[in-house]
């Protein structure tokens, strides 16, 4: 193939380009602030269903609450009816009286266990709040973070993309100055090298695969003209000579 020498060492500049924008996309994509996003997404997730589970089991409890409130008062007004009852003195048959008297006690004994009920509910009610509430305040801290982490990721993100979209007009320019059939071998390469698809010669090394170039590579390529393509005999990839060359 033969390109005159000013289009090869345009490709070198194409190259530079395309490399710049390889690596903003590797930069991109391997952020440290989307490793601790990641990471903070996979706590608050977990956290959420702790969250959810203290706050059924908090909703559970104050109904369990208001369930011995109600048993206890029930117990209480039943019992202050019989107390007033027992009081009142109209009760005179010793039998009805006596059985009374056994049910006052009766409603006595009921009323303080099912405060003692009561009581195990609170505490247990006081316990589940405590324990939702300090989930709450490691969410809170945690979504604190991830807003910090999504302000770098965001701020990192918008360098990045003015940088590319700069390139890709450089691009843009670059590209139509390549002819077709090198250009349509320098992305061949390219899709076959990481990316890299054309490499200068520097004190006789293929920057490409930064391998010295042996003698008889040398002198291969002094003998050479100008305008021929060179390839590199390690790594294939298009060599462009430069006047850091060597040769």
């Amino acid at each position: 193939m033969k390109i005159e020498p000013a289009v090869q060492m345009r490709l070198l500049d194409l190259q530079a380009v395309d490399s710049r924008l390889d690596q903003i996309a590797h930069q991109r994509r391997t952020l440290p602030a989307l490793t601790v996003i990641a990471e903070l997404d996979a706590k608050l997730t977990v956290l959420s269903d702790r969250i959810v589970a203290a706050q059924t089991e908090v909703t559970d409890l104050q109904r369990a609450q208001t369930k011995a409130e109600t048993d206890v008062e029930q117990v209480r007004a039943r019992s202050d009816r019989d107390q007033e009852l027992l009081n009142s003195g109209r009760i005179t048959v010793p039998k009805e009286l006596e059985n009374l008297q056994h049910e006052v006690e009766s409603l006595a004994r009921r009323q303080s266990e099912l405060e003692d009920v009561e009581l195990e509910v609170m505490e247990q009610l006081e316990g589940a709040r405590e324990y939702l509430g300090g989930l709450t305040v490691e969410r809170d801290a945690l979504v604190a973070q991830r807003d910090v982490a999504v302000a770098e990721r965001d701020a990192a993100f918008e360098k990045a993309d003015a940088e590319a979209e700069n390139l890709k007009a450089d691009r843009a320019d670059l590209a139509p100055q390549i002819t077709p059939e090198l250009g349509t071998l320098y992305e061949k390469l390219r899709a076959d090298n990481n990316g890299v698809g054309a490499a200068a010669i520097r004190q006789r090394r293929c920057e490409g695969c930064r391998m010295e170039l042996t003698p008889i590579d040398i002198g291969r390529i002094r003998e050479a003209a100008e305008d021929e393509v060179l390839r590199c005999e390690e790594c294939r990839r298009i060599l462009i000579r430069t006047a850091e060359s060597g040769l």
